[in-house]
């Protein structure tokens, strides 16, 4: 078990085997190599990966399958390699949520760059599909079925 600091959860207690590595960082954050992955709350599809080194560093999270039921795409043989994957069983998905303005019912997910999870060994990296239809914001909820912000969401993740 290892104690770090967060902005949006104070001090909190995880467990080393959760860590997720990214050997080279996330693009434009290339020191931040080392994550968690902490829920929203137990009943939100939502999530935060929180850096373990920078304390106001977390991004919003949440599986694409649950908004894009039919999100797919392809892990490059070199991906494969580099994360050791040796299964789909192995793959977890997560896509970064933007929250334009402090508006849930804009919220948008880079579906072109998902961050691919080896479930077994924690290594990680945030893909760019390549040749995708994909881009950066993909709208959570068509305009006429946004929902109305919950009073207890905040949202600003880093400061």
């Amino acid at each position: 078990m290892r104690k770090i600091e967060t902005l949006r959860f104070g001090e909190i207690t995880i467990d080393e085997r959760k860590i997720i590595h990214f050997d080279r960082g996330i693009p434009a954050y290339s020191s931040e190599r080392e994550f968690v992955i902490i829920p929203y709350n137990s009943e939100s599809p939502y999530l935060f990966m929180q850096s373990i080194k920078s304390p106001d560093l977390a991004f919003f999270i949440t599986s694409p399958y649950i908004f894009f039921p039919d999100y797919e795409f392809e892990i490059s043989d070199d991906v494969v390699a580099e994360l050791g994957l040796e299964s789909p069983d192995d793959v977890l998905t997560y896509v970064i949520i933007t929250v334009p303005g402090g508006s849930v019912r804009d919220m948008t997910a880079n579906l072109l760059a998902p961050i691919i999870i080896n479930a077994r060994t924690m290594k990680a990296k945030q893909n760019v599909i390549e040749n995708s239809e994909y881009n950066t914001k993909h709208r959570l909820f068509p305009e006429s079925q946004a929902p109305a912000k919950p009073k207890s969401m905040k949202i600003g993740l880093r400061r």
